[in-house]
């Protein structure tokens, strides 16, 4: 690309750097690593639109990072899976006309939204909702939304014979959840992701591989894939509730354990009985999962069972204590 440098006097050719700009969003400083557009020739930075604005979105997304804000297209998401408008969306939360528009536009929302957000992703919370607060809606509307909010129910393993076991799991966004209510259609993709990429994945392995993709996520978008809270086990991290949450998954034909002897010694092999869901984990969700599959496809489960226990959360945490994800920040793939 060739531009006027007022240095130069003259059209010179460009070459873009990458260095460390500071931006006040919210009344802190963020730091961010920049791309700039500078003179080939004597180095002066010149005016560009698209990288400005793309410095300006990363700098935003860092600040919703360290702060466990929901992104623009997260908030989109949950909106357009109940099928409102923005101006419904924000109507049904009592909220201004413009709101869900600023948000889905790159605005930072406070964390009271932030937090009604989350909560609302689950559809039996949404259902929970509507049925306790007065809204502003049309009956008809309402009435609509109701329908739409059994459809995801229906479709994405939310069942009312499910309802006993998904009251085990925290609605609540926490620092022990990733800051994210429970999910149990993502960690069902999760464990479907590992079974069908791996041509024998043991439980111990799939524990795992789990605990590092939700954390690896939350370290990079501070929020957690499944709202999984992962506790302090002998062999390593393990899902809270995994038992139940396996044994809830056979029962729904997703994945089961099958038991095999092997040498003498009893190995708990995890076998898919469905096809990866379309459309559940998003693009950046799979990354962090291919990511972590590629960085331990190599390990058995005795491997990756001693490496976890190098870990800052779990030499950190005592047996039977949960590990929060703050320790997901000393966690990497490298």
């Amino acid at each position: 690309m060739r531009k006027y440098c007022e240095k130069c006097g003259k059209s010179v050719d460009t070459i873009v750097v990458t260095k460390k700009e500071s931006y006040e969003v919210c009344g802190e400083l963020t730091e961010v690593d920049a791309q700039v557009l500078v003179c080939a020739q004597c180095k002066e930075e010149l005016f560009c639109e698209e990288l400005d604005n793309d410095t300006l979105v990363r700098c935003y997304n860092e600040y919703r990072k360290k702060h466990k804000l929901l992104l623009p297209e997260q908030i989109r998401e949950i909106r357009e899976q109940y099928g409102l408008s923005q101006r419904s969306f924000a109507k049904l939360l009592n909220w201004g006309d413009k709101t869900i528009f600023r948000y889905e536009n790159g605005s930072i929302q406070d964390k009271a939204h932030n937090s009604m957000l989350l909560f609302l992703r689950q559809p039996g919370n949404m259902k929970l909702y509507l049925t306790e607060n007065e809204i502003s809606l049309t009956q008809k509307q309402i009435d609509k939304l109701l329908q739409r909010i059994e459809e995801l129910r229906q479709s994405t393993g939310y069942p009312e014979r499910m309802e006993s076991m998904m009251q085990l799991f925290s609605k609540t966004p926490t620092e022990e959840n990733g800051f994210k209510a429970f999910d149990y259609e993502k960690i069902c993709a999760m464990v479907l992701y590992f079974s069908h990429n791996n041509s024998e994945l043991l439980k111990t392995k799939l524990m795992k591989l789990l605990n590092y993709s939700d954390m690896i996520f939350y370290k990079e978008n501070g929020i957690s894939i499944s709202g999984v809270k992962y506790t302090h086990l002998p062999y390593g991290p393990v899902p809270e509730h995994f038992d139940i949450l396996l044994g809830t998954m056979a029962a729904n034909r997703i994945a089961h354990i099958e038991v095999k002897y092997e040498d003498g010694y009893e190995k708990h092999q995890v076998i898919p009985d469905s096809a990866l869901p379309m459309n559940v984990l998003s693009e950046e969700e799979l990354s962090v999962l291919e990511r972590v599959n590629n960085r331990f496809k190599d390990f058995g489960s005795v491997e990756i069972s001693n490496y976890s226990h190098l870990e800052k959360g779990y030499q950190s945490t005592k047996q039977g204590e949960i590990i929060s994800y703050v320790y997901a920040n000393y966690m990497n793939l490298d």
